[in-house]
């Protein structure tokens, strides 16, 4: 019996150093492990005998494999939610920061004048406009202004020769008038003097 219980203890000790390099030397992905169940199988009347436990293994790899994928495929798609609602997240951040953005750059462009908004643009174009239109009713102000202070001095001019000649006018008229004045004079002491001597 001891010799039975040794000869089994040896063939396990075997089979398990037997299996240990056939670990050691096969590839350990699920076709390696295919592979080596096939080269392993026996033929028998034109069929692969497999061997239960070679197949049972294969069978906990495929499983092993199968739940290893899917733990991935399941961790992947969370991860790809998690990103999803994170890009939704960032879009709707961008189209805030975008509209912010947008009413920031028209309150810059925007000046209001009397609480009426105006475009930078348009504002500039309203000041120019009636920069130009003022310096132009400056101009023809002035020109006019030098027009009228022209006929002003020329009728001025006129004024005080008019003023001239008639003060020199009435300057002869008063010496004439002294004159003819002194003549009638003259005339009368004349009279009197002949009425005087009875003539």
């Amino acid at each position: 019996m001891n010799k039975f219980i040794l000869t089994i203890l040896i063939s396990c000790i075997f089979s398990l150093h037997v299996s240990a390099q056939d670990s050691t030397r096969i590839d350990p992905s699920l076709k390696g492990q295919y592979e080596l169940m096939l080269a392993k199988s026996k033929m028998l009347n034109g069929y692969k005998l497999m061997n239960p436990a070679r197949l049972s293994a294969f069978y906990r790899s495929v499983n092993d494999t199968l739940r290893a994928q899917r733990n991935q495929l399941k961790t992947a798609q969370q991860k790809i939610a998690g990103q999803e609602k994170s890009i939704t997240i960032l879009n709707e951040e961008i189209k805030g920061k975008d509209s912010a953005l947008a009413s920031s750059n028209t309150k810059l462009d925007e000046i209001s004048f009397a609480g009426i908004p105006f475009s930078k643009s348009t504002y500039n174009t309203i000041v120019w406009s009636l920069i130009v239109v003022l310096a132009l009713l400056f101009a023809f102000v002035t020109v006019r202004s030098a027009r009228n202070i022209q006929e002003a001095k020329y009728r001025t001019g006129l004024y005080e020769e008019i003023s001239q000649e008639y003060q020199a006018y009435k300057v002869k008229a008063n010496e004439k008038e002294k004159k003819l004045a002194r003549e009638l004079q003259d005339e009368r002491n004349k009279l009197e003097e002949l009425k005087s001597r009875g003539i």
